[in-house]
């Protein structure tokens, strides 16, 4: 068995991957870490508390590349010896809005990267909204709508048109954190709302569609 450790292919292949789909959609960059984290999830053999951690690490992997995306503004600060430091902050005024019942499980991966985040709840059903409860300024916010797996894209399309017709949210505030697509679902999402910023470690007509079942032992 070969191992594969070719830093310049996975270049050329996250470069090909990334011409095929708006600029909107940022595909994580393949590794060998990442890649084995992808199969794990995949296994049928893969028993669940092994399945969580490995999803549990996968979405903090995922998360953390979507949190490069919010804005961020310069500031000065005083270290502990006296001296001062520019660097940088984000903008406060983040929301994760999750759709349920899969999306949950990405909030303990968003908790564990913004401390103290808001986070606001979507039950969709068959393409109706059953249950949604957000603050009343979640138009005022950044967004972070976490959903682990994208299959036809019917569900985050329902989310994201509640999100604007209901709470007047702008479509440029929105990420959309996922960590499988398929080819269509990515397309489809892309197509009605081309403004929103898409973040997905995946895009794989092999969808692991089983993850919330599994993840929550509902399997």
């Amino acid at each position: 068995m070969s191992v594969i450790n070719n830093d310049i292919e996975n270049v050329i292949v996250e470069e090909d991957i990334n011409k095929e789909y708006p600029s909107n959609v940022h595909i994580m960059k393949p590794h060998n870490q990442l890649r084995e984290l992808q199969t794990l999830l995949r296994d049928r053999t893969t028993c669940r508390s092994d399945f969580k951690f490995y999803a549990d690490r996968l979405i903090r992997l995922t998360v953390e590349v979507a949190l490069n995306h919010l804005s961020y503004i310069p500031c000065e600060i005083q270290t502990p010896t006296g001296q001062s430091f520019e660097g940088l902050r984000h903008e406060r005024g983040i929301l994760c809005v999750s759709l349920m019942r899969s999306g949950e499980a990405m909030e303990k991966g968003i908790r564990e990267c913004c401390r103290s985040i808001r986070i606001g709840k979507i039950l969709i059903n068959e393409g109706l909204v059953i249950y949604a409860k957000l603050p009343p300024d979640a138009h005022e916010r950044r967004i972070l709508v976490t959903y682990p797996v994208i299959t036809s894209g019917s569900i985050v399309l329902t989310g994201l048109k509640l999100l604007v017709t209901e709470y007047q949210c702008q479509l440029s505030s929105i990420i959309v954190i996922c960590l499988f697509c398929t080819p269509d679902g990515i397309r489809k999402i892309c197509e009605a709302y081309p403004e929103i910023t898409i973040v997905v470690s995946e895009i794989n007509d092999v969808a692991p569609n089983h993850f919330g079942q599994k993840y929550f032992g509902t399997d």
